[in-house]
């Protein structure tokens, strides 16, 4: 009988200071308590833990690190100089703790915490596959390509912008991907499948850190620390690994994550942590995801837009007539309306938010008095156009109204532009590289 891997691995030197540090740092890291903010009244404790980290990461940036002089908190991107001013911060007290916990702790083995830790890291893996994964299934956190997007030359797009439009053209691939990461997610859940989990997850998460890095995705601390959470469960199983992959003869059964609790009360316990990692996770992310994909699906453009790009066939500043001349970057040239009440000018115009060579908005249509406001689309809701405006025909309006200290009349018309890219094209027979 080849023996259980738990039991027949003492606990050397070096495993036992490994396991205070990554303990210290996972626990930190994950912090699991803020896996129960959805319970009332936690949200209200951990503006006092956050309000805590803020100051010491602040605190030990200004003394130690001097990563910026003012840290930019995690916005859109977990890749500030907060966040990594954080992670050296974590890792500070992860080192300092396994010193101090070395020398006063002289345990030989740690065989009940490291059950503990190897729940939490697994659990925390599980929510991230099944919050990642729910929304790439429902197409929803990578759309496809919008007007504005389509109307802007490559080469003005970065990096990140791309590798968004390349997944969320394709709902197959977008949705084999979140179904794969459900998948790693269901099988982490439950001990007996938690290896092949681990495996698929690795594979998964090491595929997004690449591709974060690759393409300067400002996820990078996030996705290489899920990454490295899938691995530190797979090290510790190595010697199985080796033996079924590699040496290809028997592997010794698993106990790590073979616990009995001695009580009554914590075996309740236990069965209760699984079912709020079921309902939380699992439950929670399915149905957020559903509902936002709902709401979506019905959230069209209000009249009198309908989502197109329009072509600005006339446009008078001032009362003077602007001619369309290519090499003008403040004229107007043409409008994108996308779903949602947002679209983008095809102009370099300071009083919109500008990205990627267009200037971006959103809009309030006032159908009753046939009036719409342009707002700066930078969550700000800044008005920077209010315009009358009049349907001409089917395809075309006029806009009349100002922008700041301007007068402006535009007369937009819907493009006759076509996308090849919009046209979502699938050949199972091409007899050329098209």
């Amino acid at each position: 009988m080849i023996p259980a891997v738990q039991t027949c691995q003492p606990w050397n030197t070096g495993r036992k200071i490994l396991f205070r540090f990554f303990f210290i740092y996972w626990i930190l890291f994950i912090a699991p308590w803020t896996w129960f903010s959805v319970i009332p009244g936690i949200d209200w404790l951990m503006q006092y833990y956050y309000q805590a980290l803020d100051w010491l990461v602040g605190f030990m940036n200004g003394q130690l690190f001097h990563i910026r002089e003012q840290l930019v908190p995690i916005n859109g991107s977990g890749d500030t100089s907060f966040g990594w001013a954080q992670v050296c911060t974590l890792l500070l007290i992860a080192a300092c703790g396994t010193v101090a916990w070395t020398v006063i702790d002289r345990k030989k083995e740690y065989v009940r915490l490291h059950y503990w830790l190897c729940l939490i890291v697994r659990y925390n893996i599980a929510l991230v596959c099944f919050l990642y994964g729910f929304i790439k299934v429902f197409h929803l956190q990578m759309p496809f390509p919008s007007y504005s997007q389509l109307a802007t030359p490559l080469g003005d797009l970065l990096p990140m912008r791309l590798s968004w439009m390349f997944m969320g053209y394709s709902h197959l691939y977008q949705g084999f991907s979140g179904a794969l990461e459900v998948l790693a997610g269901l099988l982490l859940l439950y001990r007996r499948t938690t290896t092949l989990g681990s495996l698929l997850a690795a594979g998964i998460f090491l595929n997004v850190a690449m591709m974060n890095l690759g393409y300067d995705i400002p996820v990078k601390i996030f996705s290489i620390h899920v990454f490295l959470m899938c691995a530190y469960l797979l090290v510790i199983e190595h010697r199985r690994l080796i033996d079924f992959f590699i040496l290809n003869r028997a592997a010794a059964p698993s106990v790590l994550y073979q616990y009995t609790p001695s009580k009554r009360w914590m075996k309740a316990g236990k069965n209760v942590l699984k079912l709020a990692m079921i309902v939380l996770g699992l439950g929670f992310n399915l149905y957020n995801s559903y509902n936002w994909y709902q709401s979506d699906a019905t959230n069209k453009t209000l009249p009198p837009l309908q989502a197109g790009l329009y072509d600005v066939t006339s446009f008078v500043l001032n009362g003077d007539t602007v001619p369309p001349l290519l090499n003008d970057t403040l004229r107007w040239q043409n409008i994108a309306i996308e779903q949602n009440n947002l679209g983008s000018v095809g102009a370099i115009d300071t009083s919109l938010w500008l990205r990627y060579n267009r200037s971006y908005f959103s809009y309030e249509p006032d159908t009753a008095n046939h009036a719409i406001v342009f707002k700066k689309s930078q969550g700000t809701g800044d008005i920077a156009c209010r315009f009358s405006y009049e349907q001409l025909d089917s395809s075309s309006f006029s806009l009349r109204g100002r922008r700041g200290k301007d007068s402006l009349f535009i007369v937009l018309k819907r493009s006759k532009r076509s996308f090849p890219l919009a046209e979502r094209q699938f050949h199972w027979l091409s007899e050329r590289n098209r």
